[in-house]
């Protein structure tokens, strides 16, 4: 299991050395009370990354995200959200199950994007029929649409869109600086236009755990309390923390280097018979690709073959093969997969 080379997310990275060692030498109080130095230190390094005043550290995106629902919509509103975006597919319906929020779910474009026609067909006309509309829901990236990236100036008009109509906007940006080093710019000039953002330490940043929601002062005292009625007090929280400090001041520019090695893996797997990526792929860490009548072997096939490679990856969803590049991958590790993969579908068509 050591030697494994796991594809299935960047959610499998393990913390560095450095962040053991500041694990175990973490100056730690009680967060509830807002004690903590490492975690205070924490939300402010965190905001002050993605231009936000204020920052609040959970133990994971999906709680990040189902906090800012909750804080900026009430019971009975009415949150608009992508129908391939994380929130709406893979966060268990929180937003409804435990907020009492309404989901109007619009088609996500090609690249990860909503159309802005379409964000505003969404938005309620002050009717006693309907919910009110309060929040917009945008990814970045965007996991299902193939790790694609929204652009800065595409954030900014659905934020004037959504402000125009007095509707908050919140970013789903758990690889928000995947998408800001495949941009070249800051992560706080993609995150600015919003009104709050939740990133995730424990993808592409490595720490093992947590995100931060960040927002304006007024916001994160609201996500606050949801915090604790949510069950996300976590005492001396400063253990954690002190990895996701690590992740943010040493792993963000490394970041392009899991870019530079999808973009390697893709090239190979364009010269396998039967491989079909899928279009827009690879922007930043992940790529997704199909196999054809072409192709020499099944998907499970294909999945068993590599394992006995060491070699791991996740089932096909509708065919659909996704592999995520992350830091615990290296140039020979990559080195690895791509010869895997060619003696996989050599031996194949034999």
């Amino acid at each position: 299991m050591e030697n494994r080379i796991d594809l299935r997310s960047d959610t499998v990275t393990l913390p560095t050395d450095a962040m053991r060692s500041a694990m175990a030498q973490a100056e730690v109080g009680d967060d509830v009370y807002k004690e903590d130095p490492t975690v205070n230190r924490l939300e402010a390094l965190a905001a002050g990354m993605v231009g936000m005043e204020a920052g609040l550290f959970v133990p994971s995106g999906t709680m990040g995200n189902l906090i800012a629902v909750l804080v900026h919509c009430g019971r009975g509103a009415e949150v608009i959200v992508g129908d391939r975006s994380h929130t709406y597919i893979n966060e268990a319906g929180g937003v409804s199950v435990l907020g009492g929020v309404h989901t109007m779910a619009v088609p996500n474009q090609q690249d990860g994007s909503i159309a802005l026609d379409d964000l505003q067909a969404a938005i309620r006309p002050d009717n006693i029929h309907y919910p009110i509309t309060k929040l917009i829901c945008l990814e970045n990236t965007h996991n299902i649409c193939g790790g694609t990236v929204l652009t800065e100036p595409y954030t900014r008009e659905v934020a004037d869109l959504a402000h125009s109509n007095d509707i908050q906007l919140h970013i789903d940006g758990a690889r928000i600086f995947n998408a800001a080093v495949a941009l070249g710019i800051p992560a706080a000039s993609l995150a600015q236009p919003a009104d709050s953002i939740t990133f995730c330490l424990s993808k592409g940043l490595s720490a093992p755990v947590g995100s931060v929601l960040c927002g304006d002062e007024d916001f994160i005292t609201s996500a606050l309390r949801i915090r604790k009625l949510l069950g996300g007090g976590m005492r001396q929280a400063g253990i954690l923390a002190a990895a996701g400090i690590v992740a943010l001041e040493t792993m963000v520019e490394r970041i392009a280097e899991d870019h530079a090695r999808t973009r390697a893996l893709a090239g190979v797997l364009t010269t396998l018979p039967g491989v079909e990526l899928e279009p827009l792929n690879p922007q930043t860490n992940m790529l997704f690709f199909r196999l054809t009548e072409a192709a020499p072997l099944d998907g499970e096939s294909l999945i068993t073959s590599l394992e006995e490679r060491d070699v791991i990856m996740s089932p096909s969803r509708s065919g659909r093969f996704r592999l995520v590049l992350h830091a615990d991958i290296d140039d020979g590790a990559l080195e690895h997969v791509m010869e895997s993969f060619r003696e996989v579908f050599h031996a194949a068509g034999k």
